[in-house]
């Protein structure tokens, strides 16, 4: 994180979001204040849609039409999803309890 400014992630552990681009929508579980993936992630997507790296990336339980699994997304590709139904991934119940609400709340073993 650079010490210029600090980064305050958009979205939070737990929230339903979709992606602006692409067909899937997922459960945030974990949160990097800034890219934190390999160079040959970042590499591999089209430099036309590569996203900035000095922001926010969730790591997310996603669903699309045909598949379950798990997504590693820039903040500026997000956004709050208005359906509020809940995600089918099976990793889902192993952390969290819900959707309530259209939030998935974390279980109080993860509290700790």
């Amino acid at each position: 994180m650079s010490s210029r400014q600090s980064k305050t992630a958009r979205f939070s552990i737990g929230q339903i979001v979709r992606h602006r681009l692409f067909p899937f929508r997922g459960v945030i579980f974990d949160v990097d204040p800034e890219f934190d993936n390999t160079e040959e992630w970042y590499e591999s997507i089209p430099e036309d849609m590569r996203p900035r790296k000095d922001q926010p990336f969730y790591h997310l339980f996603a669903e699309n039409a045909e598949t379950e699994y798990v997504a590693y997304v820039s903040e500026q590709n997000l956004l709050a999803d208005e359906e509020g139904g809940p995600v089918r991934h099976p990793q889902i119940a192993e952390i969290f309890d819900g959707p309530v609400n259209g939030v998935y709340l974390l279980k109080e073993a993860n509290l700790n």
